[in-house]
């Protein structure tokens, strides 16, 4: 099994792409799904969250007022870094449970793991091969703009935060520009994954070959 870590900068395109890649065959595992379930009202995460910045971070039902929290630690690095110290080991652990799980059921499986923060939360030494999807800073703020109805002065602030695209691209081992037609983007994640695919076969082999060569000493 390959685990390709997928990640880039917010609003770069990475969900687009994990999308094309699934329907390619591929297994998805979202950090960001996982991260909102292992915040749920009651569960460890959530009990130090609340512990630390108040119930001025939750919504009237309980659960994690997401908008308030980003409020309180994007653009404060020692409280971002706090949140990520509460979240990120609860992800970690639950994206090595279900990597185990596709392996048991396929353990030729091509796994994708979207993980905005691939690179920030040490993500990059778990993975095999790293993806980065790029895309401009006035494409970023524009999306972030729109989809989550941030100010320019949020948007920079968001983007920001995270490690520069520059530094991702030179640490990554493909990638692939977020901004081109949907047509195009398509066509090459079709082509990355058929790579992919073809060095998990290559892998595969050599695994082979090391267990018969050392069932034979």
């Amino acid at each position: 099994m390959l685990l390709v870590g997928l990640t880039g900068g917010v609003a770069t395109g990475k969900s687009t792409v994990a999308r094309m890649f699934q329907q390619c065959g591929a297994a998805i595992i979202d950090a960001d799904a996982l991260a909102r379930d292992v915040v749920q009202p009651g569960k460890p995460a959530w009990r130090d969250i609340v512990g630390r910045y108040g119930g001025g971070v939750l919504q009237p039902d309980r659960t994690l007022n997401r908008h308030a929290l980003a409020e309180v630690v994007f653009g404060h690095p020692r409280e971002l870094a706090a949140l990520n110290a509460i979240v990120h080991p609860r992800v970690a652990k639950e994206q090595r449970r279900l990597v185990r799980e596709i392996a048991r059921k396929d353990p030729e499986s091509l796994v994708v793991y979207d993980v905005p923060l691939l690179f920030e939360a040490g993500v990059d030494a778990r993975v095999d091969r790293i993806l980065v999807v790029t895309a401009d800073r006035p494409t970023q703020i524009k999306r972030l703009q729109q989809r989550n109805g941030l100010t320019r002065a949020e948007a920079l602030r968001r983007i920001r935060s995270q490690t520069p695209l520059s530094e991702k691209r030179k640490r990554a081992d493909d990638v692939l520009d977020g901004t081109l037609a949907r047509p195009r983007l398509q066509r090459l994640v079709k082509r990355l994954y058929r790579e992919l695919i073809g060095l998990a076969k290559e892998r595969k082999k050599r695994v082979k070959t090391r267990e018969t060569s050392n069932r034979r000493r």
